[in-house]
């Protein structure tokens, strides 16, 4: 059996994805999260095989999730379900230790193949995904300003252009007002930004955040 865990903040989200994956005779639904504080304490447990997690759930995202959970299990596959399309998130995260990436607008199908992939130790992507990542691998001209990012870079990115401020910020993440500042500098330079402000249109015009 395949256990899984299903991290989304939207109830009704995880009770579709647990119904339709109790059709599948080897899959069984083990934990349920609503934010990346809960993720982390089921992956604590380590009676999983895979998590199903969404990138935008309030407190501790998946973004900022994604990371704790690669630090401390490396080897746990994490397939992102996202309602953000792939072309905003997907290559980045995939960088960062996802395993898949799926719009929720996919097939239902699409999921079951992609936790069967991840779960062999496989990344899962689809073709257009495989398309930006090969389209990389010539350098970062093409790439898009935030896929330019590192893991922190990235995390800071968007609690920023969410408005979370950097004393906030410091104690969530666990770093110093000084190293949050330093990561803020790095991210505005990359980006060729000048404020928070800016931060949050790129973010918003690019359908990083809703």
């Amino acid at each position: 059996m395949i256990r899984i865990a299903i991290v989304d903040d939207h109830a009704m989200v995880r009770a579709g994805l647990r119904q339709f994956f109790s059709d599948q005779a080897d899959f069984v639904v083990v934990a349920e999260a609503a934010n990346g504080h809960e993720a982390l304490n089921i992956v604590r447990q380590g009676e999983v095989d895979v998590l199903v997690m969404d990138i935008s759930m309030p407190g501790q995202g998946g973004v900022d999730a994604l990371a704790a959970i690669k630090a401390r299990a490396p080897e746990l596959p994490v397939l992102i379900l996202s309602g953000f399309a792939e072309e905003h998130y997907a290559t980045t995260l995939l960088r960062q230790g996802a395993s898949g990436y799926l719009n929720k607008d996919c097939d239902p199908e699409d999921i079951v193949k992609a936790i069967r992939t991840v779960v062999r130790g496989r990344k899962y992507i689809s073709a257009a995904v495989a398309e930006r990542l090969a389209d990389g691998l010539g350098g970062d001209g093409d790439k898009a300003l935030h896929e330019q990012l590192s893991e922190r870079e990235l995390q800071v990115f968007l609690r920023l252009a969410r408005g979370e401020a950097v004393g906030t910020m410091a104690v969530s993440m666990c770093l110093s007002i000084k190293t949050v500042s330093t990561y803020r500098t790095r991210v505005m330079e990359k980006m060729r930004l000048e404020s928070n402000s800016d931060l949050t249109y790129y973010a918003l015009k690019n359908g990083l955040i809703a």
